[in-house]
């Protein structure tokens, strides 16, 4: 059985709004019966017809969010702050411990520690603004929801109870396994990199892939590989045609041919649902290596 509800449908597929942005006065009471809804369909076992964003299942896990969690959720903003780590002196910017932010045509300008807009960034404090810069982006601008989903979540669930769990476990039980058409996936599938051009029946390694995918990954561990390459186990209603980013465009599952000089592992890129797969010389170092990746992928770890 699965708990359909619009308010959960609705919420669990973006992000949350920060305070005050088209919010009414009494929006927090929401979140909390929303904590309330998704720890009472954990007790009884109740799938939900929806997925939140991975950094939302972390927060219930009380894990520490990361830049990957933030790349996941808004690839631009985390792109503008890695170029910061390229330059030679940051001070040429001009920038000081500050964010601006614009909501129905009004700029405000936020602080991002205690008197930050009397703090300028430089090469020694660069990672504490790019720190700080995290910890607004993906808590403080929306830490009043994110407390009133917690609180409600916690109302239900003990704490301690959900230390047995990882995100990507957790969006499992909450949501289900999914149904993958194998055939759908892999007629959806675009080939670039070493694989470009290239007719799947031409490359050996992509019918590795393949092969192992369909054959030697049970109904959980295909689950796992599409959380791992689109940093969700939900497939859309209209199939891996309609397959989005995380700005909403189309972007069709990629497999990226790399050689493996570059990278030792298969690598995901969440926010264009791409995988770096790289050209193993046997199905078994593929399938042993691709396995490796998944199981570490529940941690944040990267091995390369």
């Amino acid at each position: 059985m699965r708990l359909r509800c619009g308010l959960i449908s609705s919420f669990l597929n973006r992000s949350i709004v920060p305070a005050g942005i088209s919010c009414p006065d009494d929006h927090l009471i929401y979140f909390r019966f929303l904590g309330r809804v998704i720890g009472r369909a954990l007790f009884d076992r109740q799938l939900i017809e929806g997925h939140m964003v991975r950094s939302l299942y972390k927060h219930l896990l009380g894990w520490p969010i990361t830049f990957e969690d933030l790349k996941a959720l808004d690839d631009e903003y985390h792109a503008s702050l890695k170029k910061l780590t390229k330059m030679d002196d940051i001070s040429m910017m001009c920038l000081d411990f500050t964010v601006t932010e614009e909501s129905l045509g009004v700029r405000t300008e936020r602080e991002l520690l205690e008197n930050g807009a009397m703090k300028e960034v430089t090469n020694e404090n660069l990672g504490q603004y790019l720190e700080a810069n995290l910890k607004y982006r993906m808590l403080e601008r929306t830490k009043p929801q994110l407390t009133e989903l917690l609180l409600g979540f916690f109302d239900i669930i003990p704490e301690a109870a959900m230390t047995i769990f990882d995100a990507n476990e957790l969006e499992l039980i909450l949501c289900g396994l999914p149904n993958i058409d194998m055939d759908d996936w892999q007629a959806n599938t675009n080939y670039s990199g070493l694989f470009e051009g290239k007719a799947t029946y031409n490359c050996q390694v992509v019918q590795w892939f393949w092969e192992v995918v369909r054959d030697d990954f049970d109904q959980e561990m295909k689950a796992r590989l599409l959380q791992f390459i689109t940093g969700t186990s939900g497939v859309p209603i209209g199939g891996f045609s309609v397959l989005q980013g995380n700005d909403g465009n189309i972007k069709k599952f990629t497999i990226h041919g790399v050689d493996t000089s570059m990278y030792v592992y298969p690598r995901a890129h969440t926010c264009f649902n791409r995988m770096d797969l790289p050209n193993f010389a046997t199905k078994k170092e593929l399938y042993e290596k691709l396995k490796a990746a998944l199981a570490m992928s529940a941690v944040g770890f990267d091995m390369d």
